[in-house]
């Protein structure tokens, strides 16, 4: 599997200070916007984007091959994270399992 310059990450749940970020469903929110109608006609989140969970957290995992992809979508999201002061877990070496 080639490897990709630009790193995978996860964002998490809570503020630079501590405090947990809203609403609530902000993860499922954020991957919505990156999420497209699949061939059975259902709503399918990116499969380099997807909401899980870090330390009991809600959080969102971005698989650095999204720049590949789509370079403006990579930026969005970390931006995203950067503008609303959320916690970064950098070079995430493998997605995390998607919760059911």
């Amino acid at each position: 599997m080639p490897t990709t310059p630009h790193s995978s990450f996860i964002i998490v749940g809570l503020t630079m200070a501590g405090k947990k970020f809203r609403p609530s469903d902000w993860a499922e929110r954020l991957c919505g916007v990156l999420s497209a109608f699949g061939a059975e006609k259902r709503m399918r989140y990116s499969p380099y984007v997807g909401p899980t969970n870090y330390q009991g957290e809600k959080a969102v995992f971005v698989d650095g091959r999204l720049y590949e992809a789509e370079p403006m979508a990579y930026r969005f999201v970390l931006h995203f994270a950067q503008d609303n002061d959320l916690q970064l877990i950098r070079d995430v070496p493998v997605a995390p399992s998607k919760p059911a």
